[in-house]
């Protein structure tokens, strides 16, 4: 069969990573998760100072995204790629919902979604991948063989995120984290540089009663049928 882009988008916590890197197993695909790249340029701005609560210095992040280097690297024992930062495994650092709170925000910023869709493309040029994210079909590969689009209930994505985050060890407050979901929500839908929205010719997947076989099955399905399609 002849390899064809997979574009998944959706809301936060709609398990687009788990079904896109399942995806990417079963198919012998690249998977690049490009929620986690914004992740790690929103752990730059705080590790850097740059933003908090109160205030974000967007002019400074835009002069140091020179300074920026973000890669993936294979985990066999894991089964997936880590992100890098310059050079610095920065994995588990960027799952925290400290970063989750800013990430919209610095994902809004023109430059910084400049640097890395031009990344990005240049990650899918020879097909062959599952890509997940906010833009990827509109954006970054508005030309893909298939687009799916996840949505789930705010409540639903919160309950799935805090169960995560207390599995992780992490302290947090199930309100905490519906609020965090919301305000994402929120942002991502009303920023002026390529807002979250479902491109025309997506497949729209609400999840908030599948389980994850379900889920990924429908979609390896829709994708062996698009490949069978493009033969």
């Amino acid at each position: 069969m002849n390899k064809i882009t997979i574009a998944i988008d959706g809301f936060s916590s709609t398990g687009k990573s788990t079904v896109a890197k399942q995806l990417a197993k079963a198919l012998g695909y690249v998977y690049v998760d490009t929620g986690a790249m914004y992740r790690a340029v929103t752990y730059y701005t705080m590790k850097n100072e740059l933003i908090s609560k109160n205030d974000f210095n967007s002019e400074a992040l835009i002069y140091q995204l020179s300074n920026i280097n973000i890669s993936f690297k294979f985990n066999e024992a894991l089964g997936f790629a880590e992100v890098y930062l310059n050079g610095v495994n920065i994995e588990k650092q960027i799952r925290t919902l400290e970063v989750s709170s800013y990430v919209s925000k610095v994902a809004a910023i023109s430059e910084v979604r400049q640097k890395l869709v031009e990344q990005q493309k240049k990650m899918g040029q020879d097909k062959g991948v599952v890509m997940d994210g906010r833009d990827i079909g509109t954006v970054v590969f508005p030309d893909a063989e298939l687009k799916i689009f996840m949505t789930a209930s705010a409540e639903t994505r919160a309950e799935r995120r805090f169960q995560e985050l207390i599995e992780r060890g992490d302290k947090v407050d199930y309100m905490d984290v519906l609020k965090n979901v919301q305000e994402r929500d929120y942002i991502d839908s009303n920023r002026e540089d390529s807002p979250l929205i479902k491109a025309k010719d997506a497949i729209e997947i609400d999840n908030s009663h599948m389980t994850l076989d379900e889920q990924f099955n429908k979609i390896l399905q829709l994708a062996k049928m698009t490949m069978e399609d493009y033969e």
